[in-house]
């Protein structure tokens, strides 16, 4: 039986690779994966449920079972990021947003902090309204996901003050979320401060960088 879960792993885990050759290419392989991955931790309950004789039997039971449970999970992601790649194309484009595939199926998005709120403040642009309108429609039709919403900043005054300001901003991408119709109990918020960096603090462009809100959607685990 070991022998056989040891085949399993290895082929979740060749399956796992990605590459940089166009989203097409990531959802395709994300969908893969998951269903790979599914099998995988379907085996190791059968074999759990059934240590007799009939254990590889049940393994592969599991398997089937966690494979399909793996590659509806990496599908509904994938039709998701789809969506907001098109939806998002322009503010992309304007390096406003960036949209992220993480390896456990989540999808992250960034939003530039000089985009989305005015200088020290927790008020959201006006001007970047349209964009959160299109994330609020997609991230409310794909119910089957729960939001944390994360708030930083760069190093710059206080560290305090630049808690409160993250907690803010977070907060308030989460209440326009919630009009757009995103019920709260998906929402979770949090505020980081300065404490998270993307890249050192010592440039202007590097300060820019850190002032953002990250947006992760995560699946839940019974998608089939």
């Amino acid at each position: 039986m070991r022998k056989h879960l040891v085949i399993l792993t290895a082929i979740a885990l060749a399956g796992c690779a990605t590459t940089d050759t166009g989203t097409q290419e990531k959802t395709k392989q994300g969908a893969g994966a998951g269903a790979l991955l599914g099998a995988v931790a379907g085996a190791i309950i059968g074999h759990q449920i059934d240590r007799t004789g009939g254990a590889l039997k049940g393994a592969l039971i599991g398997a089937a079972g966690g494979a399909a449970l793996g590659a509806g999970v990496g599908a509904y992601m994938d039709k998701q990021q789809q969506e907001f790649e098109r939806e998002l194309e322009k503010e992309r484009a304007a390096h406003q947003i960036e949209i992220e595939r993480l390896k456990n199926e989540n999808l992250k998005i960034t939003m530039v902090s000089e985009a989305s709120f005015d200088f020290d403040s927790a008020t959201i642009n006006p001007a970047f309204e349209p964009a959160l309108n299109k994330v609020g429609d997609i991230v409310s039709r794909y119910y089957r996901t729960t939001i944390t919403v994360v708030g930083h900043t760069d190093s710059t005054g206080p560290a305090d003050y630049n808690q409160q300001l993250s907690e803010a901003r977070a907060q308030s991408v989460s209440t326009y979320l919630q009009q757009q119709g995103v019920s709260s109990r998906r929402i979770q918020t949090e505020g980081r401060g300065e404490h998270e960096p993307r890249v050192s603090n010592d440039t202007e462009a590097g300060q820019q960088l850190n002032r953002r809100v990250e947006i992760t959607i995560i699946p839940n685990r019974d998608i089939s």
